[in-house]
């Protein structure tokens, strides 16, 4: 992930690759990057976007791919720890997010797994 300025320990994770192969092609404004020299946040975000946001802030990743959807729209997935009981996943229901829901724990191309479970936050039309 990419986040301008200081990192935390917990916002530099690498999607699993199966979730990666699924988004070739798809701009992703925050791929993994231990330099944190680049802000996402602040590129002209294009197309279908994939995006693995620094989950120490998500909340400002999520109105960015709102607004990003709202304006052109394109889909844009997040992947997003699983947290219930945060302001921000109220704002994914309220403005048609999807959810869909990673079966075990992402392994973020090490050995061991997450200690967290994921989900997939989908901004799409329905159909």
């Amino acid at each position: 992930m990419i986040r301008k300025g200081k990192s935390r320990a917990g916002d530099n994770f690498k999607t699993d690759r199966w979730i990666l192969s699924m988004f070739e092609n798809w701009f992703d404004p925050c791929p993994y990057n231990p330099n944190f020299d680049i802000d996402g946040l602040n590129v002209e975000w294009v197309g279908n976007v994939f995006v693995n946001p620094p989950y120490s802030n998500v909340t400002p990743w999520i109105k960015r791919a709102i607004d990003h959807h709202n304006k052109t729209g394109h889909t844009v997935v997040m992947l997003l720890k699983h947290d219930s009981s945060t302001k921000w996943f109220r704002l994914i229901h309220e403005n048609g997010g999807h959810i869909l829901m990673v079966a075990g724990r992402l392994k973020h191309q090490r050995k061991g797994c997450s200690s967290f479970p994921s989900i997939l936050c989908v901004f799409q039309d329905r159909e």
